[in-house]
């Protein structure tokens, strides 16, 4: 028996290491180095890059984000219509100006305009300008245990400069906030309209601002550096001390729940940092809403 054991040490030692694939915390993207993918809204017109969700090689590690990316469209070019029965989507322009469709409705976009499309309307965003159109794209996943309502007859659209900037309660006064969008039963937000998505907004750092480090249990976060530099929270180690990672203009991450998730803009005079953010709730096990 002993010969025995001592023979199925030495082959279970020889045996090769098993790999296990572990979904990361958090994702890192540099938008001007990332890749086109072809997508449902594709046409030669209109170029999409994945940044996170749809497209992207680790997709897998997103709950109920379903595409978050940009889109180009060529002048005087247009997407293709699209409509998602249980999938909302909010579009923010960059740069640019055009029109959305909604229905059989057409309205006007300019450069920061934003608008919340919900599920079961169809609707597709062309450019009139003879500029290219470029729009961050965010689409969600809803849960089948959440009842959709009917659609609104017609789109909000809001222009991020007719915001008021203001702070949050439980963050720092050296950060201001534009509250753009936010859930049906909310109250604060510019529209106030998503079944998924809790927050939608636009963060203004002074010098030396800080969005503190924190975590969210049950949502998960995408940041996109619209402007500035300054060093991003993105997890940490076990001694509870956060890891900052130097990020730039064009820099995205994506944050899981409970991943810990700030910024830290520069001290110097005159730095200023824009970040575009959206937060998601994440509902475990479809459990009802």
């Amino acid at each position: 028996m002993k010969l025995f054991l001592l023979g199925l040490l030495l082959v279970s030692t020889n045996l090769p290491a098993q790999e296990r694939s572990v979904d990361p915390t958090w994702l890192h993207r540099f938008v001007p180095s990332l890749a086109e993918a072809r997508i449902d809204l594709s046409t030669p017109t209109c170029r999409y890059t994945p940044i996170f969700g749809e497209g992207d090689a680790q997709n897998r590690a997103l709950q109920n984000i379903s595409r978050f990316g940009e889109i180009t469209l060529s002048p005087k070019g247009s997407c293709n219509s699209e409509v998602y029965e249980r999938r909302e989507e909010i579009y923010f322009i960059l740069s640019g100006a055009g029109n959305l469709h909604y229905e059989n409705e057409a309205h006007p976009l300019r450069q920061h305009d934003f608008t919340y499309l919900a599920p079961g309307v169809k609707h597709s965003i062309e450019n009139s300008a003879d500029q290219p159109l470029i729009a961050v794209v965010m689409s969600f996943e809803i849960p089948k245990s959440i009842a959709i309502g009917a659609p609104a007859p017609h789109p909000t659209i809001v222009n991020l400069g007719d915001l008021k900037e203001e702070t949050v309660q439980g963050h720092p006064t050296s950060v201001q906030y534009r509250l753009m969008v936010g859930p049906r039963s909310g109250t604060r937000d510019a529209i106030d309209a998503a079944y998924i998505v809790t927050s939608l907004f636009w963060m203004d750092f002074v010098p030396g601002g800080t969005n503190f480090p924190h975590h969210h249990e049950s949502a998960e976060e995408s940041y996109l550096v619209i402007d500035g530099e300054g060093d991003m929270v993105a997890g940490g180690g076990m001694d509870g001390i956060e890891g900052r990672h130097a990020a730039k203009t064009g820099d995205a991450y994506y944050f899981r729940p409970n991943c810990t998730v700030g910024f830290y803009n520069q001290k110097k005079d005159g730095a200023k940092a824009y970040i575009l953010a959206v937060r998601s709730r994440v509902l475990f096990h479809d459990q009802p809403d």
